[in-house]
């Protein structure tokens, strides 16, 4: 592993994040915190903690390994290391995506979308079970084409350090430029909210650009309350039951399903089943915007609304 941790540096800065903002909620949301809630939360990053310093070495090594069947040398220079930024948030973005679209990275990192409260805390809420699938493979291209592998765990460092700070509702809107091109705790509270219009949306790290490229993007509305947390909430504080049990569910489900289906409970997206007894994020969107359409009233035809827009 590299000499050079951001994260390792960064530790003391998000303590003293998270006690300002503990201040900051006894004074105007008391119900931001919750005892056994951010007691879990910092459960959470102390195992994730343990669960990387034992399997990071091991993919550090595999990723030194492939480094010798690189197509360039990419110096260690600034502009090498703004590229690997950048193109590192591209990796994050798709292997985050994957994540919420097949259950077997779902089950991994569901443990960060298990809060119910939405504070700097949750942010600790990393998976200890990520060396089970498949997300590394998101950064061998960066490697193949001859970015070190220390490199691209220094700018890894940093975007996980961005991304603390937007775990928060103390914060409501940034200025218009920089919420049109970062990721900001507006829109970072959409991606973890469960109200059908904003599920699976806004995966984005550091640029939000990623989002609006690629079709995934929305917007927080101000009118309507986020509701955070899974789609089927844990209801214990129990931390193991909220490390594992995405797991156990998936073995339950292919223990009980016919044998041609066995392996769609753990390729296809989180919800799915053969029988149709739970929904996917897509079919809870879709039955909203239906329910969405159906309470829309007609505009008249003899005095329309400027710009043709329909009113509810």
């Amino acid at each position: 592993m590299p000499d050079f941790s951001p994260t390792e540096l960064a530790v003391p800065g998000f303590v003293a994040l998270v006690l300002i903002e503990m201040i900051w909620a006894r004074m105007k949301r008391r119900d931001a915190y919750e005892p056994r809630d951010t007691l879990t939360s910092l459960a959470f990053g102390l195992g994730s903690t343990v669960s990387g310093l034992i399997f990071g070495g091991a993919f550090f090594a595999l990723f030194v390994w492939l480094w010798q069947f690189r197509l360039f040398d990419v110096p260690w220079t600034w502009w090498a290391f703004a590229a690997c930024f950048v193109l590192d948030d591209l990796a994050y973005y798709w292997v985050h995506r994957f994540g919420h679209r097949v259950r077997w990275f779902w089950a991994s990192h569901v443990n960060h979308h298990s809060s119910q409260h939405y504070n700097l805390s949750t942010a600790l809420r990393q998976t200890w079970t990520g060396f089970l699938t498949l997300g590394f493979a998101f950064k061998l291209p960066l490697i193949l084409v001859g970015f070190h592998p220390g490199m691209i765990a220094i700018c890894a460092g940093f975007n996980l350090i961005y991304q603390f700070w937007i775990h928060t509702e103390a914060i409501d809107r940034m200025p218009r430029w920089f919420e049109a091109v970062m990721n900001t705790p507006s829109h970072h509270r959409v991606h973890h909210a469960t109200n059908p219009r904003y599920l699976d949306r806004n995966y984005a790290g550091v640029f939000i650009v990623w989002d609006k490229l690629f079709g995934t993007f929305e917007q927080e509305v101000r009118d309507e309350k986020i509701r955070y947390g899974i789609v089927r909430q844990l209801g214990s504080f129990n931390l193991l039951w909220a490390v594992f049990h995405e797991w156990i569910g998936i073995a339950q489900d292919m223990r009980r399903s016919p044998w041609r289906h066995k392996l769609s409970y753990l390729l296809r997206e989180p919800g799915w089943t053969h029988d149709g007894t739970r929904e996917t994020s897509d079919q809870i969107r879709a039955r909203w915007q239906e329910r969405q359409r159906s309470t829309e009233k007609p505009v008249s035809s003899e005095n329309p609304i400027a710009g043709g827009s329909k009113a509810a």
